[in-house]
């Protein structure tokens, strides 16, 4: 995976509670199990005024061009909750965020984040009310950046604000790990542990 350390741009605002993932990605938008395709589908119930003939709704955000190009989403409480379908983190992905920042995950949502290098912060959620407010008059030109070093958000005319995440996520984040990538770091621990363990055990190992 890509690491994640700074992120610096547009952050677009859907500050709805309890999003679920119908709703980030509705069951008629998986046609297959790639994670390629989907961002068309992203929010399609809110992002479109008829499913046949994709008309934009000019009222969603993502329609709005004040927030093109957005690769941060600012939301509401108990973001990613509903099913644990993963195609709603890929999604995400494919249409450009690499970081979610709500006062609250789902979290399956939040573990699947973390397995495809979305960064998903918890911060209060007046200050994430606040740093909207900012940046409305130009969110082309007020930009928002992430420091996972630091864990803060910041953007122009609003104080920094700090977010959290464990500090696994966050190494995880940081060095582009996966959880089988985090697990091969140990590996020589683990093969110095299975060369005591046939000693002690051999018939567990049989022919290996």
């Amino acid at each position: 995976m890509q690491p994640f350390t700074i992120l610096t741009g547009v952050a677009a605002p859907l500050l709805r509670p309890n999003i679920d993932t119908d709703a980030i990605i509705p069951s008629r938008e998986m046609k297959s199990v790639s994670k390629q395709g989907l961002a068309e589908g992203l929010f399609a119930g809110w992002r479109y005024t008829a499913v046949a003939g994709r008309a934009p709704d000019p009222g969603f955000v993502l329609n709005d061009p004040a927030y093109a190009g957005a690769s941060i989403l600012l939301s509401g409480e108990n973001f990613g909750c509903g099913s644990s379908r993963e195609h709603a983190v890929w999604a995400l992905a494919e249409y450009g965020f690499r970081a979610v920042i709500a006062p609250s995950f789902s979290p399956i949502f939040q573990n699947n984040c973390l397995r495809n290098g979305i960064l998903a912060a918890r911060a209060p959620a007046s200050g994430i009310e606040r740093l909207a407010s900012a940046i409305a008059p130009d969110p082309q030109s007020r930009l928002v950046t992430v420091d996972l070093h630091a864990r803060t958000i910041a953007a122009p005319e609003v104080d920094a604000m700090a977010f959290e995440i464990a500090d696994e996520a966050r190494a995880m984040l940081l060095q582009g790990l996966d959880a089988i990538a985090l697990t091969l770091q140990s590996a020589p621990q683990i093969e110095a542990f299975r060369a005591k363990d046939r000693l002690e055990r051999p018939w567990v190992y049989g022919g290996d």
